[in-house]
């Protein structure tokens, strides 16, 4: 199991919007090449969102589901990635100070990928989520300071 976690100068429900925002994942998934399609039921438990994942020509489409879904702090997502195997990928957010810690844990639950689990295979998918809080931290502040107003003078 791989776990990771960063903090962003955000709320957590600013941090959610963006985790449920299937648009964004091609910004902030480290793999994640385009998304393909996505469940109208979506966010709903059990909905889906199709992606092409992998790196070059190592990619392959397949899909995202919600596992579970508890607002704005934790959200379970299994996605699966091919003939690679299948993860669970839990994303919990909790408000500290002016932001949120963000902790994402990963492991695989099926495929090849389960089989053959090791700490190389932990250290990789470590240091893929370092680069993928990094970039959501990124995305996150980006979107709450679009939404920032100039303060005003009073005077």
């Amino acid at each position: 199991m791989a776990e990771s976690e960063t903090m962003i100068d955000a709320s957590p429900e600013c941090v959610f919007e963006v985790l449920l925002d299937v648009g964004t994942y091609p910004d902030w998934v480290v793999g994640c090449q385009r998304i393909r399609a996505c469940d109208p039921s979506w966010p709903a438990p059990g909905a889906r969102f199709h992606h092409r994942v992998g790196v070059g020509p190592l990619a392959v489409d397949d899909s995202t589901a919600i596992v579970s879904l508890e607002p704005p702090r934790r959200l379970v997502l299994e996605a699966r990635a091919g003939p690679v195997g299948t993860a669970e990928v839990v994303f919990e957010v909790s408000p500290e100070g002016e932001g949120s810690r963000v902790t994402i844990t990963e492991q695989p639950v099926g495929g090849p990928a389960a089989v053959l689990r090791n700490i190389v295979q932990d250290g990789l998918l470590q240091f893929r989520n370092v680069e993928t809080l990094r970039r959501l931290r990124e995305c996150v502040e980006k979107r709450k300071a679009g939404r920032s107003e100039p303060e005003s003078s009073h005077g």
